[in-house]
């Protein structure tokens, strides 16, 4: 079952000539599925390369003569895997620059290598989008709201990686997950940076799965994992450029009783995180569930305002008495804040949020009213 993701009307719309759209994310998210759709959706002579192919290094070449003997007289070139291929930031430029009309989509699934060979080289040529796991505004279109509601713990234990979420049986979403962690989470960055301690990545990750909604003290970590401060730091840094785990700073406007300096931190998928701690238990055998539900609207919410190109700065705000927002946005000048709850239980905005930002919005996202914040 193809699930139409959210970013297809855009990048049909950027697919424009002389531009690269470039799509970056995790590996099985289905950017080469999209690619493959966006490929039946345009017109034209289209050139489809993977970087993974050594018939395709023609486009490390930097030379006009090659680029073209190669591209010949398509009208779009489209590039999976497009990190692979040395200087590939170089030569599309010269593609862009030297093939009047030509349209470019390039796909890599290791950000931090991608973004350095492309960013400066294609300074206002290019469109950059990520493609995350199954978004709900997505997966909602294939489901009528009774079935949402009843999927709705499924995707907190497990997660929206398209297999996983197409996969029928419990045992093959737990497999198809299992491998993702084992096979494909590490590989980008295990190939491209020099990781002395490859073990300690994936302790350090589970450490930080236990502490989602808490602020994570990186001193304790690198003293839980016997290594210094500045590893640790480099680590964390490197996940997120990987698509594994997102940092969110406190929010602070100065008033001395605000937490401002410490990190939260969400991993971009549920059945992920669930994988690396080995728990696929179901809801009401579990201690965690509020953190599966703070962390699931995180990570929605992101995904909803990057496909619908809504710009926000994200936040936590705490003070040193306690008092504390789970989610804070701000977008068009003002602020809004955000509760999550999982059960029943009553929550009162903080007095202090309401005496110090009084233009301030703040709302309760529980399972009654959490479609409307996600989609």
């Amino acid at each position: 079952m193809y699930i139409e993701r959210a970013l297809t009307s855009t990048i049909l719309s950027h697919l424009t000539p002389n531009k690269v759209v470039v799509l970056y994310g995790p590996r099985r998210t289905g950017k080469t599925t999209l690619m493959k759709h966006i490929e039946s959706q345009i017109e034209g002579k289209v050139l489809r390369v993977n970087g993974d192919d050594v018939n395709s290094r023609w486009l490390s070449s930097r030379s006009f003569e090659i680029l073209k003997n190669n591209i010949g007289n398509a009208d779009v070139l489209l590039i999976d895997e497009a990190q692979r291929i040395d200087e590939i930031g170089l030569n599309l430029k010269i593609i862009v620059d030297s093939f009047p009309g030509i349209r470019v989509m390039a796909t890599g699934s290791s950000s931090f290598e991608l973004a350095n060979q492309v960013g400066e080289p294609l300074v206002g040529r290019k469109w950059m989008y990520y493609l995350y796991p199954l978004a709900q505004m997505e997966i909602g279109k294939t489901e009528n709201f009774m079935q949402t509601t009843e999927r709705l713990p499924e995707r907190l234990i497990f997660g929206g990686f398209p297999d996983v979420v197409t996969a029928v049986d419990m045992g093959d979403k737990r497999g198809i997950l299992g491998s993702v962690v084992d096979n494909y989470l590490f590989r980008d960055l295990l190939a491209l940076q020099d990781i002395r301690h490859a073990d300690k990545l994936l302790d350090l990750l589970r450490l930080v799965a236990f502490q989602i909604g808490h602020e994570v003290s990186l001193k304790e970590l690198a003293s839980s994992l016997t290594l210094n401060l500045g590893t640790i730091e480099r680590y964390l840094d490197l996940l997120e450029k990987v698509f594994v785990i997102r940092r969110v700073t406190g929010f602070s406007r100065n008033l001395r009783k605000e937490i401002s300096k410490s990190s939260r931190f969400y991993f971009f998928d549920n059945g992920v995180r669930n994988a690396l701690i080995n728990n696929f238990n179901p809801l009401d055998q579990r201690n965690d569930v509020g953190q599966l539900w703070e962390n699931y609207l995180f990570t929605e919410r992101l995904k909803r305002n990057h496909y619908l190109l809504h710009h926000a700065n994200t936040y936590f705000w705490r003070t040193y008495t306690q008092q504390e927002v789970d989610y804070v946005e701000d977008y068009d000048g003002k602020l809004h804040g955000y509760e999550f709850k999982w059960g029943i239980k009553k929550s009162k905005e903080p007095k202090l949020w309401r005496r110090t930002y009084p233009d301030a919005s703040w709302e309760v996202v529980s399972k009654e009213n959490w479609l409307g914040f996600v989609v």
